[in-house]
């Protein structure tokens, strides 16, 4: 369980500071470096499938059409979390962005209600008015609804949404979703470099390192990820996940200098609070759950 541990405060410091990379990536327009983060990552998780011999895999989840759809679905929701998240960086509004990471847990209680049937207790119920009323607040502060964390946070959830119900594992399934997105932004690279107007391999040697760098930089925290999941308790693995957000809204204050006003904490408290409820809830739960698990009969 050490390791396990381990291998998630890795993986959410890796996420934590995606906005170091993308910012110095910030000249260029973000739907080039969305492509190049597609080409790459596909690029990336083949290689790492063709070394563990496990291609075979892959044609066998996307024969199965109900999958491939799923896994299609989510390829077009989490291209839109990495585009909104790239922009973002770009117009130095990261602490927002780590605003829609901290919304996304409440998100996904509230698809469990919606999709699922799931009757939420008081204390959810709590925590998603106090997670509303953030919402609304903020909009207050920014004169207008916070749309880039609102975008952020239900994509994100709903691609974890998408990701439970196709059941497949995390590598294999980034690879259909790659593969879905590849052909697109194959199109959109060669038109840019048609045009002459593509950042890559046009002299600047840093910008194309980092353009490369893409695949690794998707790849790593994912297998990282992966290993921590299946060692350690699911409420382990969420409560190691709010590194990631508490380390971009560092990052975005601290590092980038971003304003944060009064206001603006009031909004960033609220959610805090509501997320400590409902970590509070869902361990409570866990626990209850374990005092009252029946013991296996003799044999």
């Amino acid at each position: 369980m050490r390791a396990g541990v381990l291998y998630g405060i890795a993986a959410n410091v890796l996420w934590g500071l995606f906005p170091v990379y993308f910012h110095a990536l910030d000249e260029l327009a973000p739907v080039e470096v969305l492509a190049h983060r597609i080409g790459w990552s596909l690029l990336a998780v083949v290689a790492l499938l063709a070394l563990a011999r496990r291609l075979g895999a892959v044609r066998h989840i996307a024969a199965d059409r109900r999958t491939f759809g799923l896994l299609a679905a989510a390829a077009a929701v989490i291209a839109l979390n990495w585009g909104v998240y790239i922009y973002a960086v770009a117009v130095d509004h990261v602490v927002e962005a780590a605003l829609g990471y901290f919304i996304t847990p409440l998100i996904n209680v509230a698809l469990g209600m919606i999709v699922f049937g799931e009757r939420l207790n008081r204390v959810q119920l709590g925590a998603l008015g106090l997670g509303a009323v953030a919402v609304v607040e903020l909009a207050l502060y920014y004169g207008g609804v916070p749309w880039m964390a609102l975008v952020l946070a239900v994509s994100f959830a709903t691609y974890g949404l998408l990701k439970k119900l196709a059941g497949v594992p995390a590598v294999e399934g980034l690879t259909i979703e790659t593969l879905v997105l590849a052909p697109l932004a194959a199109v959109y690279l060669v038109a840019l470099a048609w045009a002459g107007e593509g950042a890559f391999a046009t002299g600047d040697l840093g910008i194309t390192v980092l353009l490369m760098a893409a695949g690794p930089v998707t790849a790593a925290p994912l297998l990282l990820f992966a290993a921590c999941v299946v060692r350690v308790p699911l409420s382990t693995v969420g409560l190691i996940g709010y590194l990631t957000p508490v380390l971009q809204f560092l990052v975005g204050w601290i590092v980038f200098d971003e304003p944060m006003s009064a206001a603006r904490w009031a909004g960033f408290t609220l959610v805090w609070i509501a997320l400590a409820v409902l970590t509070w809830d869902g361990l409570r739960r866990a626990r209850a759950g374990r005092l009252v698990e029946p013991e296996p009969a003799a044999a």
